[in-house]
């Protein structure tokens, strides 16, 4: 009896045995996965317009490549030309979002806050208030063809030449600020432009750049042109004028209130003054401008 007492109370602890184990959880844990951040939107692609004084080609156009890292999803789109010529076309209705004059006058001629006395006697109405700035300096060079034939060596030199008809000078129209940096030069050295007109000494280019391939093609004897642009075509600098000759030569530069795009075009015109493309300026021998 005592036997079966005790098989029995074996085969009720190995029941319960059994039972407890198949009752056991035996589905897997439950893994947690980090929620994944959210992707940045893709900015939208934006076509930036900048008008530019011929004289900023080589300096911009590198510029343009190391934009593409700064901000991948504007496209820059240069218009380089004489500022005479660009400031035209930005009053005859021509998209612009940035413009970059060569001379404070032709940026004067489209600014609102500029009176008839400041230069904006048409009462133009193109700049974007609160975004013009003085950009860069450059200075006035005199530069000579490969060799120097006239062994010109300085402004007094040049200005004895024209006067005794022996040195023929290219220089840029009345439109172009380099040829109205040369008129100041004239002025200075009381030389009558129309005289030396009359008299066969000089030629014209509608831009610095023509100028500049009149000098490098050796076309003239020598040519009053941007320091940056001689250093770019490999030309010799003879001479630089001074302030008192011609002024400061500044480059002034503001969004324009045309755009379309006014937040890429400040973001541009700030890099514009950033030390990367400030070293790209300085390489050629413009000045950045601190304001």
């Amino acid at each position: 009896m005592k036997k079966r007492i005790a098989l029995l109370l074996v085969l009720v602890m190995t029941l319960a045995l059994f039972t407890g184990c198949a009752a056991k959880d035996t589905t897997e844990p439950k893994t947690t996965t980090e929620p994944e951040a959210p992707e940045e939107p893709v900015a939208e692609p934006v076509e930036l317009i900048v008008f530019a004084a011929a004289s900023m080609t080589e300096t911009l156009n590198q510029i343009a490549e190391m934009y593409k890292e700064a901000a991948p999803n504007v496209t820059l789109v240069y218009n380089f030309d004489s500022s005479g010529t660009l400031k035209t076309q930005i009053e005859e209705g021509a998209d612009c979002d940035v413009f970059i004059s060569a001379a404070p006058k032709q940026m004067n001629a489209l600014d609102a806050s500029r009176d008839a006395d400041g230069g904006n006697a048409d009462g133009l109405d193109f700049v974007l208030q609160g975004t013009r700035i003085n950009l860069l300096e450059n200075k006035v060079a005199l530069a000579v063809p490969e060799g120097n034939p006239k062994n010109i060596t300085s402004y007094d030199e040049l200005a004895a030449g024209l006067q005794a008809d022996t040195v023929f000078l290219a220089m840029g129209n009345a439109d172009v600020p380099v040829g109205q940096y040369t008129q100041k030069i004239f002025a200075y050295y009381a030389l009558s432009e129309d005289e030396l007109a009359a008299s066969g000494v000089l030629t014209y280019g509608t831009n610095v750049k023509e100028v500049t391939t009149q000098v490098s093609e050796a076309a003239v004897d020598c040519g009053i042109i941007y320091a940056t642009d001689a250093f770019s075509a490999g030309l010799t600098v003879v001479d630089t004028a001074t302030a008192e000759m011609c002024g400061q030569v500044i480059y002034p530069a503001a969004v324009l209130n045309i755009t379309r795009h006014e937040a890429e075009a400040k973001a541009f015109l700030e890099y514009l003054t950033g030390p990367e493309a400030s070293a790209v300026f300085e390489a050629v021998g413009f000045s950045p401008i601190s304001e």
